[in-house]
């Protein structure tokens, strides 16, 4: 099958249930880098979904968003409907410049700067000392590359850099969010990857106060509704279970990471959300296990590539190891062993 655009995005189940025949309930989705196990909901006061966000609603927000994070200013942080919002705003609010993507990442982020009239390219995290702008994506998606901090902070001295830090809640020690006062950087963070809560559409940039400030008045009044608020402030200041969630995914990602490797499947690297692996055959894969509702994510860029997401559940890791079993006789042999 020719390779289009819902298999190199995550989560189009719809898509795929209408080509292979597959239910939606009945697939296993392994497309994206979403904990399977997202933050439990708390319960909230009707009268988040019924007011305009307030400021005290609003600053709530930002201070656990800042606590998370490591900021001490609450003012450098802007709520914003998720980081895609950012992305796509972002290159607005700077006139048209040379920009280097360090790649291979986000598609999102060269198309979104060069459709706003600027200078593009894509290269080396070297290259970037070319550039008047440099977008880095730390950890990397999709092979997980780590850019040690004061590489980033001697980068910005003499450009804007755009890190895009949102599977960064798994590794916050690779984190410059914290560092934003006084540098030239804009930090993008999400709450739906670690957090689970991809369809709240909740991420935020953090900026010293001159870049946080044009950052909000871009995204103008109430950018974040009051539930998607009350439930972010909340959940980022629930350490516990933040580092209950990274112990068990760091974990998880290890147990992928044998089964993977059993299956004859190169492991290239990823974040304890998502493992990359490589294999000469791995469109044929893709095809096998979408055949048996199994969807793992594809790469226009490489077709030897494949992402797989974290399993959330015993049964799920069972569905998969049985269904990389019977893809082929001497697979299936190595699995049975173990």
């Amino acid at each position: 099958m020719a390779m289009t655009d819902w298999m190199i995005h995550g989560g189009m189940l719809d898509a795929a249930s209408e080509i292979y025949g597959i239910g939606r309930d009945r697939w296993l989705d392994l497309s994206t880098g979403i904990n399977a196990n997202p933050y439990p909901l708390p319960d909230l006061a009707q009268d988040y979904w019924y007011r305009l966000p307030d400021a005290g609603l609003d600053g709530w927000l930002r201070e656990s968003a800042a606590q998370c994070y490591g900021v001490v200013d609450p003012q450098q942080i802007v709520p914003a409907p998720g980081t895609q919002a950012l992305i796509q705003m972002l290159p607005r609010l700077f006139p048209p410049q040379s920009v280097l993507v360090v790649s291979p990442t986000y598609r999102e982020h060269a198309r979104c700067w060069q459709e706003a009239g600027h200078a593009v390219r894509t290269g080396t995290f070297a290259d970037a000392e070319d550039a008047q702008i440099a977008i880095v994506v730390n950890p990397n998606n999709p092979d997980g590359r780590l850019y040690e901090p004061q590489d980033l902070l001697r980068l910005a001295r003499d450009r804007l850099v755009v890190v895009d830090e949102a599977f960064a809640d798994v590794v916050p020690d690779i984190s410059v969010a914290g560092k934003v006062a006084g540098a030239n950087l804009i930090v993008l963070r999400s709450v739906g990857k670690m957090f689970g809560l991809a369809g709240m559409r909740l991420g935020f940039g953090v900026a010293r106060p001159e870049l946080s400030c044009r950052l909000r008045d871009a995204l103008g009044p109430w950018a974040v509704s009051g539930p998607a608020a009350a439930v972010g402030a909340v959940m980022l200041a629930d350490e516990a279970w933040i580092r209950a969630t990274r112990v068990r995914l760091k974990a998880a990602a290890g147990k992928l990471d044998g089964l993977l490797m059993r299956s004859r499947l190169a492991v290239l690297g990823g974040t304890p959300l998502f493992r990359l692996v490589e294999n000469p055959q791995a469109a044929a894969l893709f095809e096998h296990l979408c055949a048996r509702g199994v969807l793992v994510r594809r790469f226009a860029n490489n077709d030897k590539w494949l992402r797989f997401g974290i399993p959330g559940q015993d049964e799920d890791f069972d569905r998969l190891r049985q269904t990389l079993a019977a893809w082929r006789p001497a697979v299936g042999r190595a699995l049975a062993r173990g």
